[in-house]
């Protein structure tokens, strides 16, 4: 915790130089800096201190989780906001605050706050050796689920009944399904023509035999993410499954390799942009290549097209290109990994073969 405190403080310092305070309000980066997930204000200070305030509601388990600090109780609402300001007051505060009513509670109490996230992506970007251990295992996790996929999926399973499935499993391994704003489900288990949208909704439709099915597992394990995806045959494949899903495997090949410290995101996302060009997909891989993971689904970095960005050792990013044909099917083949400076450590380990379920 204290290296993760003084790299954050370093960043916010550059950002800002009279910034001697870190203010985390959101939860991941509140977990970040002290172990304790919940409703809280953690403040980093240049002295070495570090203080978390929370409501009396979560005193106990504040106590109980975080490591290295003083926790303050207080009331919810004003009364929070005024004892951070008390905690804080004379000194210039770098936050990653984005509520707008909260920030001007705070300056209206006298807060000298500045919205900076930048400082706590910057630290996160790069993984310390229990981040890569805990999002190891969390991947390990999926790699069993997709075992059971292999020995569940069956004509007439419905897509939300396979959802339940795995959700349970992954529950009863540890896991628990992060939450999104944008969706209404966990998972994404996409079947038939559902596998074309590449951030589908789960329905009723139960699986037919030459579905492809596009199971996408993003779980969290011990706070941290990992984020998988493979895409099954059920019944048979045709040839035209078969030469789609070969140029997906080929072209996530070719990221995987590329996709060392020191080659821009952007470079990643290009080889596998490419290849897919030049077996006549390009318009069918709609986003970008992958995305950094860690306490957020999606972090940065982003392996997107034109970046400059470049891979450092230890950042854990994901590599998913895809191809989707409209109201046809789709493909999607994604590891989560930890980048190095020879060949990534793929932390995924089952297989990538395209597998056609009986």
């Amino acid at each position: 915790m204290k290296e993760r405190r003084y790299s954050i403080l370093q960043h916010a310092q550059k950002a800002e130089a009279a910034c001697h305070v870190v203010a985390a309000f959101e939860p991941e980066n509140i977990f970040y800096l002290t172990g304790f997930w919940g409703e809280a204000i953690a403040v980093c200070m240049d002295n070495g201190k570090t203080k978390l305030i929370t409501p009396k509601l979560e005193y106990s388990r504040a106590e109980k989780y975080s490591t290295d600090c003083e926790v303050i109780a207080t009331e919810r609402g004003s009364e929070l906001i005024s004892t951070f300001v008390s905690q804080v007051k004379g000194s210039r505060v770098c936050s990653d605050c984005s509520d707008y009513s909260t920030i001007g509670s705070i300056r209206k109490d006298g807060g000298d706050i500045l919205v900076n996230t930048d400082p706590f992506f910057q630290t996160r970007r790069i993984k310390d050796h229990s981040e890569i251990r805990i999002i190891s295992r969390a991947a390990g996790i999926l790699d069993k689920l997709y075992q059971i996929c292999e020995e569940e999926i069956k004509v007439g399973l419905s897509e939300r009944d396979l959802q339940a499935n795995l959700i349970y499993e992954a529950m009863k391994m540890g896991a628990n399904p992060p939450s999104y704003k944008s969706t209404l489900n966990p998972l994404i288990i996409a079947g038939g023509p559902n596998s074309a949208l590449p951030h589908a909704e789960v329905t009723e439709r139960k699986l037919r035999k030459g579905d492809m099915i596009v199971v996408d597992l993003t779980l969290r394990y011990a706070g941290y993410i990992a984020d998988a995806t493979r895409t099954f045959a059920l019944g048979s494949a045709t040839k035209e499954n078969k030469e789609v899903y070969s140029t997906v495997q080929d072209a996530q090949k070719i990221g995987l390799d590329r996709a060392n410290a020191g080659v821009t995101c952007g470079q990643v996302d290009a080889a596998c942009r490419n290849l897919i060009a030049e077996r006549g997909y390009e318009k069918l891989f709609i986003h970008s290549t992958g995305h950094g993971i860690g306490l957020d689904v999606h972090e940065p970095p982003l392996l997107k097209m034109k970046s400059d960005e470049k891979l450092k050792e230890n950042m854990a990013v994901t590599v998913e290109p895809g191809i989707y044909m409209e109201n046809k099917f789709g493909v999607r083949i994604e590891d989560s990994i930890i980048v190095n400076n020879d060949k990534p450590r793929v932390l995924n380990r089952f297989t990538k073969d395209l597998l056609v379920l009986r």
